[in-house]
């Protein structure tokens, strides 16, 4: 269902509030450069501060820009299962292709809380649903005999894994067979989880390098005999990966956008902007992966796209 390279857009801000021009560049280039999906509102697009009226309202602006051209994921998961069914909700009503549920964060719940939670949300929505591990951030790890049984609920189609754990795909799908969809969370292992049997990678460092992301995905997937080109791209883009980490995200490739010319690199706080030191950082791997942009507040061919 879902499969290769799909950004985890940011949102971009001016003056506080969100800049609705500048989202609709972020999406015709990542649909130009060959993404194969996208999600709006997940960590990346600094979920935790939008309000409800402009998570909502994102998603809606995204559906529409993207006419169905692309899959458009919604990130709905919050920490409260009433919350998170209204978010998924309205995430059907919008038109996204599916909702990703983050597990609940702070409150901490058990295997069989997880159970529930997802559910609960499944039986009150009909909407597809990848849930997002990543014990990184929640503290909680959904283990795989949870997910095995959350896989037999119909419109449990996959998940996004941020374990960091490469043979968790294996014994997943050794569970749950082929089809349930598994995405990493993690760039800088995404080649690493297409080869564990792995169907692709919801991404940050593909909201600027969208076709390096896409051809590395689809040189793996679609293209017999190509992983050194694969691997060439991989190593390609390891600094910026690396870089884009060095303060919480999504700091770092908001100024790699910036700097590119697609937004600012206003952010919300608790997070501030990247630091000097990480803008230098995340200049010179841009530089090594063959990206350049410009500062003038316009949007700016990056190279390195597809030829």
């Amino acid at each position: 269902m879902f499969h290769g390279s799909i950004t985890a857009l940011i949102t971009p801000f001016r003056n506080g509030a969100v800049d609705w021009d500048a989202l609709d560049g972020l999406i015709d280039f990542q649909i130009d450069q060959g993404s194969h999906g996208i999600v709006a509102c997940g960590t990346t697009g600094e979920s935790p501060t939008l309000s409800t009226e402009e998570h909502h309202s994102i998603v809606r602006r995204c559906v529409e820009r993207v006419k169905r051209r692309i899959p458009v994921i919604a990130g709905t998961g919050t920490n409260s299962t009433a919350s998170t069914i209204e978010m998924t909700l309205h995430a059907q009503e919008t038109g996204a292709s599916a909702a990703l549920i983050v597990t609940p964060y702070y409150n901490k719940p058990t295997q069989d809380g997880l159970y529930a939670h997802y559910k609960a949300v499944h039986d009150a929505t009909n909407i597809p649903i990848l849930i997002y591990n990543i014990p990184g951030r929640c503290v909680i790890d959904m283990n795989v005999d949870t997910m095995s049984a959350l896989a037999a609920l119909p419109r449990i189609v996959g998940v996004k894994d941020a374990t960091g754990d490469l043979g968790r795909p294996a014994a997943l799908r050794n569970r749950v067979g082929p089809d349930f969809c598994q995405l990493s969370g993690n760039d800088d292992s995404a080649l690493a989880f297409l080869a564990a049997g792995g169907h692709g990678c919801i991404s940050v460092i593909s909201n600027v390098a969208p076709a390096l992301c896409a051809q590395m995905q689809d040189a793996w997937i679609k293209g017999a005999g190509r992983p050194k080109e694969a691997e060439a791209l991989r190593d390609r883009m390891a600094p910026l990966n690396k870089a884009l980490f060095m303060e919480s995200s999504p700091a770092p490739i908001k100024y790699a956008c910036a700097r590119a010319g697609f937004c600012s690199d206003e952010m919300r706080l608790p997070l501030l902007p990247a630091s000097a030191k990480a803008r230098q950082v995340v200049d010179e791997a841009m530089a090594f992966a063959g990206l350049s942009g410009q500062q003038n507040g316009e949007k700016s061919r990056l190279q390195g796209t597809i030829s």
